[in-house]
This record gives structure tokens, C-alpha cells and sequence, in this order.
């Protein structure tokens, strides 16, 4: 368990997933971490779950170590403004912030500072988060290796180029969107098959949670694991024929590009 003291600007979802998801982990504990987020409702909130807050970003960071970046790409110009003068290249600045280039920062504090740039996903509230990470302005390896270490807490965490990092955007820090989705979907088709809704959804989850599992566990292309459940004019085949029909496939390829091409839009905001 790290004993420093980490700040997280931006009390929202992703804020409140990965401050969860690392004292869960037993990364860190809750009183290493401090929230700075500027809506009362939401500050309550957070001190409900245990978490100490305040209303401003410079008071956070004060003391800490960890700067982690979890605002709306359009609040970033603020919040960098708000910060120049509180931070220093003693402090390791993480951003999470979507479509935000290290540049970004390099821009508003000097190309001195360490920034690393996360692309994570919600799971890391439950310890199964799935990122993406790079390193910007003056971080070093050993920077790079000690985010990777607090992701991997949480879940998995790979690291590639900056210039991907709106594809990992697209792919898995949107993608829980996706899975849900079709949770909800798997589980109303069972509904529509007869099935009570609370059993639908137990069976449809647990479905895609043991299938995923399968898919990382046995090193199997998901193509091959699909073929040893799909019997020749069995029930699976029938299936999957509906699905191709419905355009599953390019549907999700698609929900992919899009959303790795709106993380490039906006990277593009510069103010609110």
C-alpha cells in the first residue's frame, strides 16, 4: 500500500470509480485520497462513501504527490488555469481526461512536468478496469512504471503510443457502454423468451462475464470459442445467423470508430 497522498480533481464517475477501485484494491487507503470537485450534492456524496473533499482543486493538491485529472474535457482550460501556480514538477500529473493530449498540459505548466496520459474504464470500481497509458512532457520510465502499477491494481493496463490513445478511448474506456447495452439486451431477450427479468439479467451477465473470462484465460481467438458452441442446425447457429442479419458485427465496429473519432474532437476543445 502506497503511503502518499493522491488528488483527484473531479469527483464524478470516472473520479469515484478509480478512487474506489484503488483503496479496494488496497493500493491506497481512503485517507490518501483527496477529491476536489465543485458540486455540493456530489461532495456529499462522496463524504458519504468515506472520501475527503473539497470544493477547489489547488486546496487538493497541496500535499499530495498524485495529481489525477478526472474532469470534462471542457473544464480542463479552467482547471489548468486554476492549477499553475499550485503544482510543481515534484508532483507526477495523471490525466484521464478524454481526448486530452499531454500536450495539453506541457502547454500550460512547461515541458519540465511529468504527465502521464490514462485512458481507463468504470470497472476499475469493481478491480476489473481495462486501460490504456502513455507518457508525456518530462516523465520517466520510472513515472510510466508507477501508473502502470496503481492501473494494474485495478484491472489490466497496457501501454501504447500517444497517438492511439483515442482508439483505447473508443475500444475500452467507452466499451462498458457497449457491454451493458447488450447485457440489457441479452436479458430482454430472454424476457421475450418467458423468463422472469430478475433471472434474465443473473443468467445474461453472468454469461458475458464467464465468456470474457474464457476468452482471456484459455488463449483462444473468440472466433474458435465461437465455433465449439455453434453445432451444425443447432440453436447457436440459429443464432448467430439472426445477429448477422441484425448487423451486430459492423454495429460495434462502428460504435468503436465513432467514438475514437469523437475523442479526437474533442482533444480539439480548448475552453468551455
Amino acid at each position: 500500500m502506497v503511503s502518499e497522498r493522491i488528488a483527484v480533481i473531479g469527483g464524478g464517475n470516472m473520479g469515484e470509480a478509480l478512487a474506489g477501485g484503488l483503496v479496494s484494491a488496497g493500493y491506497t487507503s481512503k485517507d490518501r485520497i483527496i477529491l476536489a470537485e465543485p458540486l455540493s450534492d456530489r461532495r456529499k456524496y462522496l463524504n458519504s462513501k468515506g472520501f475527503e473533499t473539497v470544493a477547489e482543486g489547488p486546496e487538493a493538491v497541496v500535499g499530495s504527490v498524485s495529481v489525477l485529472f478526472a474532469v470534462k474535457p471542457q473544464d480542463l482550460g479552467v482547471v489548468l488555469g486554476q492549477l499553475k501556480k499550485k503544482v510543481t514538477t515534484d508532483h507526477l500529473l495523471v490525466s484521464v481526461v478524454a481526448g486530452a493530449p499531454t500536450s495539453r498540459y506541457t502547454e500550460a505548466f512547461g515541458d519540465s512536468f511529468r504527465i502521464i496520459r490514462v485512458m481507463p474504464n468504470t470497472p476499475a470500481l469493481v478491480g476489473s478496469g481495462a486501460a490504456g497509458v502513455c507518457a508525456g512532457g518530462s516523465a520517466t520510465r520510472e513515472d510510466l512504471s508507477a501508473v502502470l502499477t496503481m492501473l494494474e491494481s485495478v484491472g489490466c493496463a497496457v501501454e501504447i503510443p500517444e497517438s492511439l490513445m483515442d482508439a483505447v478511448t473508443g475500444l475500452s474506456g467507452s466499451g462498458p457502454a457497449y457491454v451493458f447495452q447488450f447485457i440489457e439486451a441479452l436479458a430482454d431477450g430472454g424476457v421475450r423468451a418467458g423468463l422472469p427479468r430478475d433471472k434474465a439479467l443473473l443468467l445474461a451477465a453472468q454469461t458475458v462475464m464467464g465468456s470474457a473470462q474464457m476468452v482471456l484465460e484459455l488463449n483462444e481467438h473468440p472466433a474458435r470459442l465461437k465455433d465449439l458452441v455453434a453445432s451444425p442446425g443447432g440453436t447457436t447457429i440459429a443464432g448467430l445467423h439472426a445477429l448477422e442479419v441484425g448487423g451486430l458485427r459492423a454495429a460495434v465496429i462502428n460504435a468503436v470508430v465513432a467514438a475514437a473519432d469523437r475523442s479526437k474532437e474533442m482533444g480539439k476543445i480548448k475552453e468551455k
